[in-house]
């Protein structure tokens, strides 16, 4: 059953959902912030900046005015930056239709606070809007859902029949869609795995080996891991799509924008220099900074996000992170994963 979508965020990765709701022939208006961006994509058909090269069909409405996306929306994608979300939960608050459910497609962790995004949203929206509240992560790189390449991602959220509605309006041929009830995991696991992907971006940038890079990986979900069951986040999930199957797409793909922020690191330019080259966010350097304060909170030990905040935020060399990280005191491999107490 076809159903009227409102798509709020015309980034890389909302423009492209839009697309692909848009053409599994869905009602779907794609809001534009700037209204001189929005008319540039409306009359290019084409969202030049963030996602060249890929058409939008006439059937797709571009807005820059909230209200006229989201009339009558039975649901409500959000894909706006982590850094902006308060911002722009007070623009829809008001004009969110009664009963309409919401799509979080924004990864990462609140700087000052160490909040989830649900966390974040659930400080503005109504209570009654939250238990209508999922996320969408997985291996989604914008540019090959774009382009029909296939892959699968996990709707996650607390009430099964919401949950089964997104994924039946979110299949496609394409497209993939799984359900789960731990939105806690899939929310921490899709924004937890851009800190990794930072530090596989440095292993690359040194050219450390294959050997280095996998280590990381691991170990990095390990940490990912750890402070999901603090949190009280299902241990599999972070086995799963939104989990191992994000990490692994997030540190291979050169499309991935925190893994470029890693290699540039590694090649010795600073953050601000790279930031200030690139039109899109790179959700891992916020995220940092707000896994900190969490695992801080909750008494988890996350050397890997340790150092990339280390490196990030505190001048620390990108050679001396890595040999940080080679020169810790040996631990137990499951510490912090096996229900049996380990040593060390």
């Amino acid at each position: 059953m076809a159903e009227s979508i409102a798509v709020l965020g015309s980034g890389g990765w909302g423009t492209t959902l839009a697309v692909m709701l848009d053409e599994i022939g869905h009602d779907c208006r794609l809001w534009v912030r700037n209204p001189d961006e929005s008319t540039e994509i409306e009359r290019r058909r084409e969202n030049a900046r963030f996602l060249p090269g890929i058409p939008l069909s006439n059937s797709l409405r571009i807005t820059a005015d909230p209200a006229v996306a989201l009339a009558g929306a039975g649901l409500v994608l959000i894909a706006v930056p982590m850094e902006s979300l308060v911002a722009n939960l007070r623009i829809f608050k008001p004009l969110l239709p009664e009963n309409a459910v919401v799509v979080s497609a924004v990864k990462g962790i609140a700087v000052e606070t160490g909040q989830r995004v649900s966390e974040v949203a659930a400080g503005i929206l109504e209570p009654v809007v939250l238990e209508r509240w999922v996320t969408l992560s997985g291996p989604n790189i914008g540019r090959e859902v774009a382009v029909r390449e296939p892959t699968t991602t996990v709707i996650a959220g607390p009430d099964r029949a919401v949950t089964e509605r997104v994924q039946k309006a979110f299949s496609a041929a394409w497209f993939r869609a799984y359900t789960s009830d731990d939105l806690v995991g899939v929310e921490l696991a899709g924004a937890l795995k851009n800190i990794v992907a930072i530090g596989a971006g440095m292993t690359d940038g040194m050219h450390l080996g294959h050997n280095a890079k996998a280590a990381l990986m691991t170990r990095g979900l390990a940490e990912m891991t750890r402070l999901g069951i603090a949190a009280g986040a299902n241990a599999l999930t972070f086995g799963g799509l939104a989990g191992v199957g994000d990490l692994i797409a997030t540190c291979e793909s050169p499309q991935s924008r925190n893994h470029y922020v890693g290699e540039q690191l590694a090649l010795g330019c600073s953050l601000d220099e790279i930031t200030g080259h690139m039109d899109t966010v790179a959700e891992g350097i916020g995220t940092t900074r707000g896994a900190g304060v969490l695992a801080k909170r909750l008494g988890v030990d996350m050397p890997i996000t340790e150092t990339m905040r280390a490196v990030l935020f505190a001048g620390l060399p990108v050679a001396e992170g890595m040999e940080r990280l080679m020169s810790r005191e040996p631990v137990h491999e499951l510490r912090g994963l096996d229900p049996e107490p380990r040593d060390g």
